[in-house]
């Protein structure tokens, strides 16, 4: 059975080859047994339900070139020592394209992984539905949809792989509905197909990583590193969770009490101080990020993911130290739920001057991306865990907090509003912003007499203080 060569490569001159769905199992999987047909209805004509003259023939043309009899081949595969439900389309059968069959196949396959409760990792190629059976192929994208949701109904996680090219319905359904999806570098991955496009059309925009930029794809992998990427995110998805909130990170900085409201900010504001990227490395062995909001937008100051901490996983979003951006607190929000879905508990790491206040954030729908986290914190069923690590800028800050468990490290301050925002609210000089700290008590050990944070945590070996 020869590689790659579909409808589309034969047509573009200098197309790069593609790997056959076989070829791309074989490289990820260490081992794989393709699941069995279903049954299938009798009495369908030759050149399907339309009547669509030729495609009888080209349809046993595409099975004697690629050596299959359908558009994608379902296998469940050993990736990484973690057993999946693999759906790989082989795009050398008629463009990868989705008909009813197809429909009927990745129905089977994902009712087996229910059924077994394994995830299921999809390999997509296809440039959409097939035409030849117009409608009912184009109601097929139901029928995935609906599998996808009960699989997601059922806790398992899904994973998209997004080969070359993966666009139309395909996209549209099992790439973009994936909880984690990653690309191959260059592939085309967009709703429109490369022929449906505007005559003017930029095509770097219709690439993995524009989509990766644009917050839709969570991460472009070369090839070769594809098996590892793979395996890491399935370690993560499947392993053991922990039923209790975990415990905050050990403090990483100066571990002295604050003396004055303003020395908590001006430690907070410190550009030396360890900020979220330390905190991580020290709580996780290994880690896996999510990226972008899926609807247009990424903040490189909201870091997300699943990492192993104990031998358990658990979800984490961390702020960076900047000014939180819609897109951040939206790509937070995703997390939380999809955490709270797969049961995992979660650590949220505050560390933002505020929220981003520009024209552009408000234009993104800043209120409503923080009503909408504040939302996914309040309604998570999981247990969440929160370590203020830096500075805790007013609501902005408030929406990553885990009601009645947030700690805070020395270093670092909370407080309803900058001091110098709020002397200017007073009408006070600049200079008054010090004092002006001091009355909003901002200071962790101000806080847990409060009660509004448990405690403030020790350095390493020391363990969290004790609850205010």
């Amino acid at each position: 059975m020869r590689e790659g060569a579909g409808e589309e490569n034969r047509e573009r001159p200098g197309a790069r080859a593609r790997r056959s769905a076989r070829a791309v199992l074989a490289a990820v999987a260490e081992t794989y047994t393709e699941l069995p047909w279903p049954e299938q209805e009798d009495g369908e004509p030759d050149d399907g339900p339309l009547g669509w003259r030729g495609y009888g023939a080209a349809r046993r043309s595409a099975a004697e070139r690629t050596g299959e009899s359908e558009s994608v081949v379902c296998a469940v595969a050993d990736i990484g020592g973690v057993p999946v439900v693999a759906l790989c389309f082989e795009f050398g059968f008629l463009g990868g394209s989705i008909g009813r069959r197809t429909g009927d196949l990745i129905e089977a396959a994902h009712r087996h992984a229910r059924a077994v409760r394994l995830p299921v990792v999809t390999f997509v190629a296809t440039g959409g539905s097939r035409m030849q059976e117009g409608l009912l192929a184009l109601s097929q994208l139901q029928r995935v949809a609906r599998q996808s949701a009960l699989t997601r109904a059922a806790g398992l996680p899904q994973l998209a792989v997004l080969r070359d090219p993966t666009t139309g319905g395909g996209w549209a359904t099992l790439g973009a509905g994936a909880d984690m999806v990653v690309a191959l570098p260059g592939a085309q991955v967009a709703f429109a197909g490369s022929r449906v496009r505007p005559p003017d059309a930029d095509p770097a925009a219709y690439t993995a990583e524009a989509q990766f930029a644009a917050g839709h794809v969570d991460a472009v992998v070369p090839a070769r590193e594809l098996p590892a990427a793979l395996a890491l995110r399935l370690r993560l998805l499947t392993s053991p969770r922990a039923t209790a909130p975990v415990p905050p990170p050990d403090a990483l900085g100066t571990t002295d009490p604050s003396r004055t409201g303003w020395d908590a900010v001006t430690r907070a504001r410190a550009p030396g101080r360890p900020r979220a990227d330390a905190y991580l490395d020290a709580y996780f062995t290994v880690r896996a990020e999510i990226s972008g909001d899926r609807c247009g937008g990424r903040d490189p100051g909201m870091s997300c993911g699943f990492g192993l901490h104990d031998g358990h996983t658990v979800a984490f979003a961390a702020q960076r130290g900047t000014a939180t951006r819609p897109a951040g607190y939206r790509t937070a929000a995703r997390l939380i739920r999809l955490a709270d879905r797969l049961g995992f508990p979660v650590l949220t790491l505050v560390d933002t001057p505020g929220a981003a206040n520009d024209a552009e954030a408000e234009r993104a729908g800043a209120g409503a991306a923080i009503a909408d986290l504040f939302a996914a914190v309040a309604s998570a069923r999981v247990p969440l865990t929160t370590l203020v690590i830096g500075e805790g800028g007013s609501g902005g800050a408030l929406a990553l907090a885990a009601p009645g468990n947030t700690w805070a490290t020395p270093d670092s301050y909370f407080s309803v509003i900058a001091p110098e925002l709020a002397a200017a609210i007073l009408k006070r000089p600049p200079s008054a912003a010090r004092a002006t700290a001091d009355e909003l008590g901002v200071r962790p050990q101000d806080l847990v007499d409060l009660g509004v944070l448990r405690g403030v945590v020790a350095a390493r070996g020391r363990g969290p203080a004790p609850e205010g």
